[in-house]
């Protein structure tokens, strides 16, 4: 091709709107142009890199035994509310009306259409395991889209989905894309680093992504110096012991005046105190209920951790006149004592003794806080940011801080946890109990499916046995006769009687058997 021939219009002067090296090459390069805020036109130069490493992923996807498929761009509103992320999913999901006023979006991932596809025409477990993917367009709304194609509101993105027979199989597909992915970024000549990441509004179990280590990149993340533990900042975890204890003896619990006396800087400059010394509480209005959580006055709440604990979607921040109403006092002076709301403090407070906290009256604090002592926590967990100075929570080594470019990211999602089977659909007494312990799995935060479709159980129980859920529960008029519920554990094919008061903590209990050793018959 002559130069001469070919849409290359260079720019001798970098545009003002570029913030970023890469988006000052690619428009002085002549290889994109802005259309609109965060979507662009790829030219020709620019389209020959995006086949070339098109073509390379072909070839490492297809390597693995992966097919190709295109799905469409716009999907159905139905498929989004089946999956509960219609509503859950955000504004960065573009939703609109077609002419004939169905609800639509346009595809900013593409779980809910390819489950949907795989549902409808895979028919037995001999078709398993299926791995199938796409090079195609999506669209997220971004709030702000910048530094060009970094951050941009419609893009090109390679999405794969696995279909297995079980948690071993699922496994293996996730080490198989694991070393796809890798190969594809080292035949690119990408500077990368293999992260543990949070799964957030797509779910899972466990995720991995693959940073290109830029100065200009968003994200950040962590990485040891002598292990090979990396994570990005929403995932890292921290390394304090949550069974030491406190290092001196309590002191008395002391109320002091503090006028007008708020933020934690002006606290412990009012007293004189480090702090590291400072209890900061901090109000949550959720889906659940409204919570308290206690951090160290230095430290930051991890917003996606305290999500993933808590196990809820929303999270927000209590008004000043909710926390007025649930702690007796203005903003500022909030505290864990006598505060009649669940509390969940941070790791880092447990072993601290003689603090400072908010007396949840206007204009006083405590002296001499001792959690122990003076309040009732729920639980104690990981909820801060990682910082500076932070040790490696694999080897207590030192931990770096890099900046880094997302470029893939690889999820375990999991079956469902359980299948609720309810046979004799007919008998009012079977639905209704089914559907009590159907709420009551939820609420506790079990992630259930529910066959409530009237179909014979030979073919509910077929059916369960394709889509591989780990425990089946199957209520019915004999088993409730016995007030008892039938669990047939996949792995070990194990049938249990069990009785329904018992039930929500036995499939607790086995779910977390299954995490920590799927391949362990219940005992």
């Amino acid at each position: 091709m002559r130069y001469s021939k070919m849409l290359i219009p260079t720019l001798k002067e970098t545009p003002a709107e570029a913030e970023t090296i890469s988006h000052q090459l690619l428009l002085r390069a002549g290889m994109i142009r802005k259309l609109t805020a965060g979507i662009y036109d790829y030219l020709p130069l620019a389209l020959r890199v995006i086949r070339k490493v098109e073509k390379i992923v072909r070839e490492e996807m297809n390597q693995t035994g992966a097919q190709e498929v295109l799905l469409p761009a716009v999907q159905p509103a139905e498929l989004w509310k089946e999956s509960g992320r219609w509503e859950i999913y955000g504004k960065e999901l573009l939703r609109f009306q077609d002419r004939h006023d169905r609800d639509c979006c346009l595809g900013p991932t593409h779980e809910e259409v390819i489950t949907d596809l795989v549902r409808r025409d895979v028919h037995s477990y001999r078709q398993l395991p299926l791995n199938l993917y796409q090079i195609q367009t999506k669209f997220r709304d971004e709030i702000r889209p910048r530094f060009g194609l970094i951050r941009g509101r419609e893009f090109i993105m390679k999405d794969g989905y696995s279909f297995d027979l079980d948690e071993a199989g699922a496994d293996q597909t996730y080490a198989a894309m694991y070393q796809a992915y890798s190969r594809i970024f080292q035949r690119c000549g990408l500077r990368f680093k293999i992260v543990e990441a949070d799964t957030g509004p797509i779910g899972g179990s466990f995720s991995h992504e693959f940073m290109v280590l830029a100065d200009t990149g968003e994200d950040t993340l962590v990485s040891c110096r002598q292990c090979p533990y990396a994570a990005n900042l929403e995932k890292a975890e921290t390394l304090t012991s949550p069974t030491a204890a406190a290092a001196e003896p309590p002191q008395p619990l002391t109320k002091v005046h503090t006028p007008n006396v708020r933020t934690i800087e002006e606290v412990a400059a009012f007293l004189q105190v480090n702090p590291k010394q400072l209890i900061k509480t901090l109000i949550y209005e959720t889906e659940r209920g409204v919570v308290a959580v206690l951090i160290r006055g230095d430290h930051e709440v991890n917003e996606v951790k305290l999500k993933n604990f808590l196990k809820v979607n929303d999270l927000t921040l209590a008004s000043e006149a909710l926390i007025r109403k649930v702690t007796g006092a203005e903003v500022g002076f909030a505290g864990p004592l006598r505060l009649n709301l669940p509390i969940y403090a941070d790791y880092a407070l447990q072993p601290l003794a003689n603090l400072v906290a908010g007396a949840n009256e206007d204009h006083h604090h405590y002296l001499g806080v001792n959690l122990e002592r003076d309040a009732k926590v729920s639980h104690y967990a990981d909820l801060r940011q990682i910082t500076q100075g932070d040790r490696c929570p694999r080897c207590g080594a030192e931990l770096e801080f890099l900046k880094g470019i997302e470029v893939g990211h690889v999820f375990k999602l999991g079956p469902f946890q359980v299948l609720l089977i309810p046979i004799a659909i007919n008998d009012q007494f079977t639905v209704t109990t089914a559907e009590q312990l159907y709420m009551e799995m939820v609420a506790a935060g079990i992630e259930v499916l529910f066959d409530d479709r009237d179909e014979r159980p030979g073919v509910k129980f077929k059916d369960g046995d394709l889509l591989g859920i780990p425990l089946r529960v199957v209520v019915g008029p004999r088993t409730l006769a016995q007030h008892q519920a039938e669990v047939r554990h996949r792995q070990s094919q194990e049938i249990q009687m069990v009785p329904l008061a018992e039930l929500l903590g036995y499939l607790q209990a086995s779910i977390a058997q299954e995490r920590d050793d799927p391949n362990h018959p219940h005992q």
